[in-house]
């Protein structure tokens, strides 16, 4: 497949050959971490203010239902991500921080939301486009 020469080619990117069995490489070992809708949303929102509340980010992570979010959650805490601490009162209340690999993590995906940002109206434009595609393909 030919490139376009005028755009430079993406930068080899360090760790990302096969290492072990199951990873093609560290970008798919990445991914799998945080396969997911929700899962870079709520490690975004959890590095903003430091310990949040479970009601903090079901507000801030609009159309996501309580189950999807316990369920992110807990795999994130599983995966050594995130730190839930239960302080054991009544009213329960409960909190969500990152863990040193999640806070690395978590600033891996500022490029992506910069990205995001940068490409917002065009992304949007697209996404209308596709839209109304499939409802005059129906």
């Amino acid at each position: 497949m030919p490139t376009d020469p005028s755009f430079p080619a993406a930068p080899a990117i360090q760790g990302c050959t096969p290492t072990l069995p199951g990873f093609t490489c560290g970008l798919d070992a990445t991914l799998r971490v945080i396969a997911g809708k929700w899962k870079p949303l709520i490690l975004y929102f959890v590095a903003q203010g430091g310990p949040t509340r479970y009601g903090e980010l079901r507000r801030s992570i609009r159309n996501v239902s309580d189950k999807m979010l316990i369920q992110q959650l807990k795999e994130l805490e599983a995966d050594g991500l995130v730190k839930r601490t239960d302080y054991k009162e009544v009213p329960p209340r409960v909190d969500y921080s990152l863990t040193p690999r999640g806070q690395t993590l978590a600033l891996a995906l500022v490029p992506l939301c910069t990205w995001g940002t940068e490409n917002m109206e065009e992304v949007t434009r697209i996404f209308a486009e596709r839209a109304a595609w499939r409802a005059g393909a129906d």
